[in-house]
């Protein structure tokens, strides 16, 4: 079976199971090769529906997460979204083809990773997500006010400098909590807290730096 059909199968089943039911986002899933953001040694579990390694002690997150956290975050064509680890470029790749690749910005605190997420993501038609290396609690100024910001780490609280990245009724997503961590969804309200939701319990890498 070619990686193109096993990619199929693994959306068809997501929407099967009603994990991931936004058409948009289901659509980016199956456009997006994961398979070339694996390690070529994990290339062959890259369409099941689990994080794998991919060096430096970090993970690809589960095609399902990616796609809840899609949905989640409500993003539209234009918008502008913060990501916070980079890792592969996977994520960041599915958030493009959401939000357009030029309107994507992705701090990632590993300087190796960051390189070969963007040979990957230059290779495969992404070369406009801007990715540069840094420690993600500080943002990224250079392209604020940001519709919505996500991280692919676990934080104990979302950093303030994303927060202050992010526009006033943007929306923000992380896992949140060292050894229990909650997916939080929130809303950045004009005076610049957070109205917040949780969506369930989730196991991240934590967030280094």
């Amino acid at each position: 079976m070619s990686y193109r059909e096993r990619r199929e199968r693994l959306v068809a089943d997501l929407e099967r199971r009603s994990r991931i039911a936004d058409d948009r986002v289901l659509e980016a899933l199956r456009t997006v090769p994961r398979h070339a953001f694996v390690p070529p040694g994990r290339r062959e579990s890259a369409y099941e529906d689990r994080p794998l390694p991919i060096g430096d002690g970090q993970t690809i997150s589960a095609p399902h997460m990616v796609g809840l956290m899609a949905e989640l975050l409500e993003v539209e064509a234009g918008d502008r979204v913060l990501e916070v680890g980079t890792g592969c470029g996977y994520h960041a790749a599915v958030t493009a083809e959401l939000v357009g690749p030029g309107n994507v910005y992705s701090v990632e605190y590993s300087a190796e990773l960051a390189e070969r997420a963007r040979e990957t993501l230059a290779d495969l038609g992404y070369g406009a997500v801007n990715v540069r290396v840094g420690d993600g609690r500080d943002g990224w100024a250079a392209g604020a006010p940001y519709d919505a910001a996500y991280l692919t780490c676990a934080a104990r609280e979302f950093p303030d400098g994303v927060v202050e990245d992010v526009r006033t009724g943007g929306r923000l997503l992380a896992p949140i909590g060292s050894r229990r961590q909650t997916l939080v969804a929130a809303e950045k309200r004009a005076d610049g807290s957070l109205d917040r939701s949780d969506h369930g319990g989730v196991r991240f890498v934590r967030m280094r730096g």
